[in-house]
Formats: C-alpha cells, sequence, structure tokens
C-alpha cells in the first residue's frame, strides 16, 4: 500500500465546497473573510513559484477552522484539526506543513529580528496564546525537519494574505493545481 495516498482523496467538488463554505467567515479580526484569505494563500504560493502540493496547503492551511472539519475535530486548535484532515485528504506532507504554520510564527519570531514588526495586531495577540518565541531547543528541531522550509514560506504568505483588494487564487486555478496532485500521488 502507498502511504502517500490518502485513505479518502478530497474531491474537486468537496474542496469547492470546503473553500466557498469559508465565505463569510470572521479572520481573527482582519479585514479578510476566511475564503479570502485561504485564496490569496494560495495565490501568494503560486506567485511564489510552488509547486501544486504546497498551492493545495497554503489554501487548506486554516481549513480546521471551516464547519465541517470542526465538526470532524471538536476542540483542537485549528492547525491540528486542519492537519488530521489533510493526512486523510489530502497528503502527509500537506498535513505537516498545515500543523506546522503556527509554530512556523514562533519560529520565525525567534530568528528573525524584523519579523515580529510585520505582524498584524491579531497576529501579535494570537502569538501570546500559541506560546511566543521558540526556545533555542523548539528552534533546533523545528529547522531540522527537512519540510521546515516550506512551513516557513506558507507561515510568511499567511502573514501577507491579509488584503481585502489582495489577489485572489481563482478556484479553477485551485481545482486544476488539487488535481494533477491526485494524478501524481496515483501515477
Amino acid at each position: 500500500m502507498n502511504t502517500h495516498i490518502p485513505v479518502d482523496p478530497l474531491t474537486g467538488d468537496e474542496l469547492t465546497a470546503l473553500v466557498d463554505g469559508l465565505a463569510g467567515l470572521p479572520y481573527g479580526g482582519e479585514a479578510v473573510d476566511q475564503r479570502t484569505h485561504a485564496l490569496q494563500t494560495a495565490w501568494l504560493a503560486m506567485d511564489a513559484g510552488a509547486d501544486d502540493e504546497l498551492v493545495v496547503a497554503a489554501a487548506l492551511h486554516d481549513i480546521g477552522r471551516a464547519r465541517p472539519v470542526r465538526a470532524e475535530h471538536p476542540g483542537l486548535p485549528h492547525e491540528v484539526a486542519g492537519a488530521e484532515f489533510a493526512r486523510r485528504r489530502v497528503s502527509e506532507r500537506a498535513a505537516w506543513v498545515i500543523a506546522r504554520h503556527v509554530p512556523a510564527k514562533r519560529y520565525l519570531v525567534a530568528t528573525d529580528a524584523v519579523y515580529h514588526a510585520l505582524l498584524s495586531p491579531a497576529s501579535v495577540a494570537s502569538l501570546k496564546v500559541q506560546g511566543g518565541p521558540m526556545d533555542e531547543r523548539e528552534v533546533a528541531e523545528f529547522a531540522a525537519h527537512p519540510l521546515a522550509a516550506d512551513a516557513v514560506a506558507l507561515r510568511r504568505w499567511d502573514d501577507a494574505a491579509k488584503d481585502p483588494d489582495g489577489p485572489l487564487l481563482a478556484l479553477p486555478t485551485l481545482l486544476a493545481a488539487h488535481a494533477r496532485c491526485v494524478a501524481a500521488r496515483r501515477a
């Protein structure tokens, strides 16, 4: 059995319903809703040259806040619920990156002197709840993982995807990236 193929792969229709279901959901005091944030994060990923799997992970990085995912994983932090969903429906890589997009903020605050100043007020407030900057041991463990750079990139796109007038990845483009990921895993 190929462990890289999800048990129950997400379909294009399900992806569309999940993304569209984020419309109107508040995004922690930011000027965009969850759908705009998801599609703007995915646009930033694609614009940066990310591969299809990372573009899909970028679109789904906050999917743990979606009603159906919250219902499946009640009480879990959004990044953990999202990772559990992605592990079963998308890929292990997407799951890891989604799970680590919050720790990546803690990592960046600890390792990049100018990063903290780039955070929105809502993100600064959530940083305190999330544990603040990583300590030296946490930084070393995080940085040692082979997907750490992907999680850091996702975090930077996440931080930048709060512009109500910013570009959004078109849903058909996201669906095409997802379809290529599914086809590649089956090949």
